[in-house]
Order: structure tokens, then C-alpha cells, then sequence
């Protein structure tokens, strides 16, 4: 895999990304991905090595489908899209932190980051690839794997809608104080990436700031094969 996402990244317009962050917990990257990297990553899932995990989601009740985390070391195209993404996306992060009340910050580089994971006992690496064929699909949740948590996350389309699957909506949902769950559709074609909240994001209010927690999944594939690049930035433990 010889693309390198970083220029990608680095013409982003992290202003446009951040209002849409704000406004409601997820931001679009179209296009983050080639399609030849999208389909050497998908296949991927096929080899043995490279793993050090992999999830049946009926197993622990958390849907139908299939997941592995990747070992170290990472596939070079994941290890960067996690070191590139991060300088850009750290000053949200504290912006958020700062609106939440949280002292939390993090430092300038990824590596850093990770080295304070694994100080804490938070060693196993967190990106994956996920699998999802006819009936399959994911419940709604975090992807919370220890104290330490970077409050945003990306996953990555690498199928082709429409030719390669179809249904398998990637799907968000906003649950605000004293109010009923507000579920979100974000549309994908294959390569496209999309940023989104992990656990909790601010909301500004008539009385300040406020915290809502955000879920998401996977709807029914109705055909076909789905495969999806979660890029998560701490560790498990």
C-alpha cells in the first residue's frame, strides 16, 4: 500500500471540519482513501497474520458480523492516517475538553499519547477492520477501552456501495439531557471517512454548555459485503 493520506489530511479544512464537529459530532472526509488501498485493505481481513484478535459480534451481543484489531506493527497506511489525523485533530479535542469542564489534554504527537496509554496499562492497539455480510449489522456503541480516551475517532468505507453491499448505513445517534434519542444517517461511498464523537460532546445551551452522549453502528446488510476501517487513537487495555 504505497498511498500516503497525509497530504489528504493536511488540505483538509480543519475550520469546516470543526464547525461540523460542533454541530453535530461527526465531520465527512471524502475521499481520504484510493480505491486500490481500500481494496488491499479489505483484503486484509482474509490473512491470518497481522491480527491479534478477532470478535464474533453475536458471541457478546453486540450484533452480527465480525471484527479483528490489528498487531503491531500497524499496516503503514493505518499508522499514519493515526499520526497524521492527530495534530489536526487535537486542538478540537481540547476545545471540547475545555467546554466540558475536563482538565484532560494531550500532547502534540500521537507516539506521546500512546506512550502515556501504555504507562497506564493500555497496550493492545485499537484499529480494526470490520466485516459485515447479508444480516449482519452493529449495535449501537463506544469504543471505550480504558482510562485514557481520545474523545474522537474516524472509520474509513472501503467497499463500494451499491456494487460491493447494500444497506449497512453507518448510523449516529445524540442523546440529550431530558430529551429522546436523535438518530443520524451519515451517507458514505467507498474511501470516504467519517470523524465522529466517541463518548460525549459539548452543546452549547441558553445556560452554557452541555454534555450529550453519541452512540453509533451499523444498519442491516440487506446484500453483499461490507468492510469498514475503524481508526481509533488510544490503546486497550
Amino acid at each position: 500500500m504505497q498511498h500516503d493520506p497525509t497530504a489528504r489530511l493536511n488540505a483538509t479544512d480543519w475550520t469546516a471540519i470543526a464547525a461540523a464537529l460542533d454541530a453535530g459530532g461527526q465531520a465527512l472526509l471524502p475521499g481520504l482513501l484510493d480505491e486500490p488501498t481500500c481494496t488491499e485493505l479489505a483484503g486484509l481481513y482474509e490473512r491470518a497474520e497481522g491480527f491479534r484478535s478477532e470478535v464474533i459480534m453475536a458471541r457478546h451481543g453486540f450484533g452480527q458480523g465480525r471484527y479483528k484489531y490489528f498487531a503491531h506493527p500497524l499496516p503503514k497506511v493505518v499508522a499514519t492516517l493515526r499520526e497524521a489525523a492527530w495534530p489536526h485533530l487535537v486542538p478540537i479535542a481540547h476545545g471540547w475538553h475545555q467546554r466540558m469542564g475536563l482538565d484532560v489534554r494531550f500532547p502534540d504527537t500521537h507516539s506521546d499519547f500512546i506512550a502515556r496509554c501504555h504507562q497506564a496499562g493500555q497496550m493492545r492497539p485499537t484499529p480494526l477492520l470490520l466485516d459485515y455480510g447479508p444480516g449482519d449489522y452493529n449495535c449501537l456503541h463506544q469504543d471505550l477501552y480504558g482510562e485514557h480516551v481520545f474523545p474522537l475517532q474516524i472509520a474509513v468505507l472501503l467497499s463500494a456501495p451499491g456494487r460491493d453491499f447494500t444497506g449497512g448505513e453507518f448510523v449516529l445517534t445524540e442523546q440529550r439531557p431530558r430529551m429522546q434519542s436523535r438518530p443520524e444517517v451519515v451517507p458514505l461511498g467507498q474511501g470516504d471517512a467519517v470523524i465522529f464523537a466517541v463518548n460525549q460532546r459539548p452543546v452549547r445551551g441558553s445556560r452554557g454548555d452541555y454534555r450529550v452522549t453519541m452512540r453509533h453502528g451499523v444498519a442491516t446488510v440487506r446484500s453483499g459485503r461490507r468492510r469498514t476501517l475503524g481508526i481509533i487513537f488510544h490503546d486497550a487495555a
